[in-house]
């Protein structure tokens, strides 16, 4: 002493005791055990402080966390806007970046995105200018490079029959037509049906600011637009196919949480039904018993197969009202392969999100117009506290 002591990966040694198979004297535990003796033992440890840094919080053991040893904790989320924005500009340094490149949109367009992330995002940028021989990253280069982190590089490679572009095109087009139906629902950016990554086409839709809270509808909003690519198959082959394996895993957890998690079922009411760890000396990992029934587990297998089910229903509706341009819209999609918001805009016309904006702000104009009046008499009325009109001279 004196030192600082850090930690990376905490949770590889601090993992709750009882949580692994070889008893009470594991190597691991052997050095947790040591660990917390010499952070607060018998002896005393002048000037010696000692930092750690986890994913995992709720792994660690109780006596880990306890005042005197990791007493302190410092959570570190992903960054908000502002954060996003600072990160850029840290990153951009040294990168000859275009005069229309506008850092505060990227920020805006990578909500849920990294310090990591974004640095990934400008080197991917650099990357896309360096191989187009250009000496500047322009706009153009960082929507490439936010695609890549999202949804991973392009398959251009890969040969797609026909059949299965039109397949995807209408699965595609039907969560974009789902989405831009429902207000409750976030913009949608970029439709493409590239492949990238592991999938053969993306709806990528972003919120326009950083949201922490959600409501009921937003998230049945969600699951419908979800659930809104098999519709589409349905309605325009009148079969399904295999492509909306990863569109129901997540509509499922989604209602599985909003019933389970989130209080928000109509049946078992505002209650939460998780796994309940009852058996700590038997480890987390290792023995997990449900707080509920089997008559309640039934209830909830109904439930979110109900929401799922009728969300799906809704789904179909929008895109059979629509039919016409679901068919535009696919059609576009096959020629041109990815849209981007404005290309959305002119083939299908205003979203139910600008039309809900647009009626709010007519709304809003009506209310404050008689009250513009109302100050506009006073001020001309003497009587009513307006200024007297001027005597006439002659």
């Amino acid at each position: 002493s004196p030192c600082i002591v850090f930690v990376d990966e905490i949770d590889a040694v601090g993992r709750q005791r009882g949580a692994g198979l070889g008893g009470g004297h594991d190597e691991r535990e052997q050095t947790l055990n040591q660990l917390l003796v010499e952070m607060d033992g018998f002896e005393a440890n002048q000037n010696v402080i000692v930092l750690a840094a986890t994913n995992r919080p709720d792994v660690l053991d109780p006596a880990l966390l306890r005042p005197g040893r990791f007493d302190r904790r410092v959570v570190v989320d992903k960054p908000d806007i502002a954060g996003r924005l600072a990160i850029l500009k840290v990153h951009s340094r040294g990168k000859p970046l275009a005069s229309e490149v506008e850092l505060q949109l990227l920020a805006r367009r990578t909500p849920g995105f990294s310090g990591a992330d974004l640095e990934n995002l400008l080197n991917e940028a650099a990357l896309q200018a360096a191989r187009a021989g250009r000496d500047r990253i322009n706009m153009a280069d960082c929507e490439e490079a936010i695609d890549r982190v999202l949804m991973g590089p392009e398959r251009k490679s890969r040969i797609i029959p026909e059949r299965e572009r039109e397949h995807t095109a209408y699965h595609e087009a039907g969560h974009a037509l789902v989405a831009r139906a429902l207000p409750e629902c976030d913009p949608v950016r970029k439709v493409t049906i590239l492949p990238r990554g592991m999938t053969m086409g993306v709806t990528h839709s972003t919120p326009e600011e950083d949201r922490y809270n959600f409501r009921k509808d937003d998230l049945i909003a969600r699951i419908c637009m979800l659930m809104g690519g098999r519709a589409a198959e349905e309605i325009a082959f009148g079969e399904i196919f295999t492509g909306a394996q990863s569109d129901i895993e997540r509509a499922t957890d989604l209602a599985r949480d909003m019933v389970c998690r989130y209080g928000m079922s109509s049946i078992l009411g505002p209650v939460n039904l998780g796994a309940k760890n009852s058996q700590v000396f038997l480890g987390r990992d290792l023995h997990e018993t449900r707080n509920f029934s089997e008559e309640v587990a039934r209830q909830i297998d109904e439930e979110v197969r109900q929401i799922i089910q009728s969300q799906y229903e809704r789904a179909k509706m929008v895109l059979e009202e629509q039919r016409d341009k679901l068919d535009l819209l696919a059609s576009e999609l096959i020629v041109s392969e990815v849209l981007d918001e404005e290309d959305l805009d002119r083939v299908l016309g205003p979203s139910g999100r600008q039309l809900k904006v647009q009626k709010e702000k007519e709304v809003a104009q009506a209310i404050s117009a008689p009250q513009r009046e109302e100050e506009t008499s006073k001020r001309s009325n003497p009587l009513l506290g307006g200024p007297a009109p001027k005597p006439n001279p002659a």
